[in-house]
């Protein structure tokens, strides 16, 4: 034991001093206060980056760290979001027998009539943009709301810490089936903590409590499942994805072409054409009927308006922290003197979909690791023309990322703690330069990457 001390003393002095980073960005930080909270990132990047480095040939020596670096967030409050009363408020509302897509925070609070414990500080918490909204988070999320809402029904921090356990269990099952899966692709085993250990992993997912994490691990599940050949395991448990986060719809119409085209040295065109079809509509037949079924038991005419309502805000009302929909709506103030975000919301989506049918239907994504790519990409391309990016947003693709050679996205979660700028003490105000440097950096690293020499060497110490 006094040996494995002694040979890892630097690796364990690292983890101290990322660990006081971690616990002081938990107790001892305000959102407002963004010098520190950007000096405290970076430091805690930094050191883990180079504990990674020297580490990540010892996989459980890593896992153990990843692991102490999410049990310090327990007992704390998240202080970079406010979504998590929201998701408090709908869990409860389930557990007290309430249907949480038919009302409006807001209007129990005006009548008085909220059926639930702690509802007006709840209400104070989420703001009364969040409360003047009908929820839209999908049927599994709510259900680990729900669980939550039993389990700690009248404290917030009990809720918080159940919450929370559900997340941090979530990234135990990246760890495994990542691990599977980089293995399978013959692929470094370590390249899982460069997301299990990114600082913005941590503190955005386990930290401020967003369920990108859970929808990540049946994302992983499914592709390890595909990567198998259980293809219908795997359509379900992608099913489980879109009910815990919607986006990952926008992955189906890449699965055409790995389903489809051949394979190389594969000489029964025809005959594997036509299985790779009945598979492909046998896939997307078991995610549409096990989505279904996720909604099944909420689903009304209510619901529905309600749900498409509050969904079609975030294209057409919403704007935060986006790249070339602010050169856009730019251009728009020059030529028509308002905010065009009504029209642009509308069009932008458009060319989303423009972009994931080139890469379904123009590239042949018939090897796994191309379609994890085209995977890649096309979240990439939906990011890059949305109208709100907020951070905890680039986890899918982070994910995407480490099965691939593509490492812009460590980039991208590194600068996008710049857009916490627009927190101040005297309210809501981007600071546009900030931006601009977030999403130049971001893409001088995509193009050099997407146009380097085929000799080329990036973070060699990412990919051995």
């Amino acid at each position: 034991m006094k040996n494995f001390f002694q040979l890892h003393k630097m690796s364990f002095l690292l983890i101290v001093t990322t660990a006081v980073f971690y616990f002081s960005f938990a107790y001892d930080l305000e959102r407002s206060d963004f010098f520190k909270l950007i000096g405290i990132y970076s430091g805690a990047f930094y050191l883990s980056w180079k504990l990674y480095t020297i580490e990540k040939v010892n996989f459980w020596f890593l896992a153990g760290a990843m692991l102490l670096f999410r049990l310090l967030f327990i007992s704390a409050i998240p202080n970079l979001s406010q979504d998590f009363y929201r998701f408090l408020w709908d869990g409860r509302m389930i557990a007290a027998g309430f249907n949480p897509y038919l009302y409006l925070p807001e209007n129990l609070i005006e009548l008085g009539t909220a059926p639930i414990a702690q509802a007006r500080e709840l209400f104070n918490g989420m703001g009364a943009l969040n409360a003047s909204h009908y929820t839209n988070y999908p049927p599994l999320n709510q259900l680990l709301f729900a669980i939550a809402g039993v389990l700690s029904g009248k404290s917030i921090l009990g809720s918080v810490i159940a919450l929370r356990m559900l997340i941090i269990t979530a990234d135990i099952g990246v760890l495994y089936f990542g691990r599977k899966l980089l293995v399978n692709l013959e692929l470094p085993e370590s390249r899982i903590f460069l997301y299990l250990l990114n600082p913005f992993i941590i503190i955005e997912l386990t930290g401020n409590l967003h369920f990108e994490g859970v929808m990540v691990f049946f994302l992983v599940w499914s592709l390890y499942l595909l990567q198998q050949k259980k293809w219908i395991g795997s359509a379900i448990i992608f099913a489980c994805s879109v009910l815990l986060k919607l986006v990952p719809l926008m992955f189906l119409p890449l699965f055409f072409g790995y389903f489809i085209y051949k394979k190389e040295n594969t000489h029964e065109v025809e005959k594997e054409s036509k299985l790779g079809l009945a598979k492909l509509l046998g896939f997307y037949l078991i995610v549409g009927i096990t989505v279904v079924l996720g909604f099944l038991p909420i689903l009304s005419s209510a619901f529905i308006e309600n749900f498409m309502a509050t969904i079609s805000l975030w294209f057409q009302k919403f704007e935060f922290n986006a790249s070339i929909y602010y050169i856009v709506r730019w251009l728009g103030f020059q030529a028509k003197g308002y905010n065009i975000i009504e029209t642009a919301g509308k069009a932008l989506p458009l060319v989303t979909i423009g972009i994931l049918a080139g890469l379904s239907f123009f590239r042949k994504n018939n090897y796994f690791e191309k379609l994890l790519s085209a995977m890649l990409f096309g979240f990439t391309a939906y990011l890059f023309l949305s109208t709100t990016v907020h951070p905890w947003y680039l986890a899918t693709p982070l994910i995407l990322s480490i099965f691939t050679k593509y490492r812009y996205l460590l980039v991208w979660t590194f600068v996008v703690i710049l857009s916490y700028a627009a927190y101040t003490t005297n309210g809501f105000q981007e600071n546009l330069w900030l931006v601009a440097i977030e999403y130049i950096l971001v893409f001088m690293m995509l193009v050099w990457e997407l146009f380097r020499r085929k000799n080329g060497k990036l973070f060699n110490r990412c990919s051995s």
